[in-house]
């Protein structure tokens, strides 16, 4: 089926003045927009950019569309990436991936962890810091990682970020709480294999095989997990961040089971749509996996996001990717569709006729 698709996304830019190096480094490059768009468009679909700023409400109000492909993250505010899809749902578009509450929490970490300690997922021990005088909590055991709560991309991380000692806890805690304004998020650094798993799909999710990421080749970096630094050079053999890539990861198949069980149960405990990406850390002393993060908003960078990475080994082609995740989300609203129809005789719950108003505009 053939459809009017707006991409909405944010542009990375290079940080000017006394932003942070990392300030943009969650929005995506023109190498991934156009990627994506071209490749909708070899699916038979007609595409519009978008540049997610202040004139979107008025786009869409004025521009009909079919479906937004949507990979902003929004532009400010601690729920920032539920900002396009909250737009959306007012003016009753339909798009791709995860809905407002979904994305609002994962992008706070300490809140996504709560309730995965709710539901027995398990999750590292962690301790949400205000101020860098809070006192540690007791049951805390070094060696800690600190992070911000609310960033994603590994914004913040770095090398240093790991502590021994409660005097380096309170300098990166002060880093981050001065840095980025916010609460550090300060959690037990698990000593393992760094594990992603991949989730395409509704009703019963496909869990792709799990990827290892393997940092060892990258020791004379310095670099040894997923830093901010890792991320954002990932493949620069000038930098020695060059990391080897194992899918299937490097695990017997009763782990990988565990894996992949505790990955699924994490993506639909917060209500991820059509994709999404587990980020684990697989324990060295007793195997258990442990979800570092949920990402309902994956990258989709057709050579270097690791959602890519594993649907290519997995045997999918970047085609597949992207007009699968757009078929998903299309098959999901027609299904919403009819059982609303079905249901109060209407196409959508918006009453005084709002959508049919909208498409006036157009």
């Amino acid at each position: 089926m053939s459809c009017r698709v707006a991409v909405t996304y944010n542009a990375k830019k290079k940080c000017t003045g006394e932003l942070p190096i990392d300030y943009y480094s969650e929005f995506d490059s023109e190498k991934t927009i156009n990627a994506i768009k071209d490749t909708l468009e070899d699916g038979g679909n007609e595409v519009v950019l978008v540049e997610v700023n202040y004139d979107l409400l008025d786009f869409f109000k004025n521009n009909h569309v079919d479906i937004v492909f949507n990979i902003a993250e929004g532009t400010c505010g601690n729920s920032r990436e539920s900002q396009v899809p909250a737009i959306l749902d007012f003016l009753g578009i339909p798009y791709t991936g995860s809905g407002v509450l979904t994305l609002a929490m994962a992008m706070d970490k300490a809140m996504t962890k709560k309730i995965l300690r709710c539901e027995n997922i398990p999750t590292p021990n962690f301790q949400l810091f205000k101020d860098y005088n809070d006192t540690i909590d007791p049951h805390l055991a070094f060696p800690l990682i600190v992070k911000p709560n609310m960033e994603g991309s590994a914004k913040g991380i770095s090398t240093s970020s790991v502590v021994h000692n409660n005097t380096r806890l309170k300098e990166e805690v002060k880093k981050v709480i001065d840095t980025y304004h916010q609460e550090a998020l300060v959690e037990e650094f698990i000593d393992g294999k760094e594990i992603t798993v991949g989730i395409l799909g509704n009703g019963n999710p496909d869990v792709l095989p799990p990827m290892e990421i393997d940092f060892s080749g990258c020791k004379e970096s310095g670099e040894y997990f997923y830093s901010w630094r890792m991320k954002e050079y990932q493949g620069d053999a000038s930098k020695h961040l060059v990391p080897t890539f194992y899918c299937p990861a490097r695990i017997d198949k009763e782990v990988e089971r565990k894996v992949s069980d505790v990955a699924l149960r994490a993506h639909l405990l917060l209500g991820c749509l059509d994709m999404s990406r587990i980020d684990i850390r697989l324990s060295n002393k007793d195997n258990i996996p442990y979800v570092l993060e949920v990402n309902p908003l994956p990258g989709l960078d057709p050579d270097e996001s690791n959602l890519t990475l594993i649907a290519k080994r997995s045997g999918m082609s970047y085609k597949d990717l992207i007009n699968g995740i757009l078929g998903s989300a299309l098959k999901r609203n027609m299904v919403y569709q009819k059982d609303l129809k079905e249901k109060f005789g209407v196409c959508s719950i918006v009453s005084c006729g709002a959508i049919e108003e909208r498409r006036n505009f157009h």
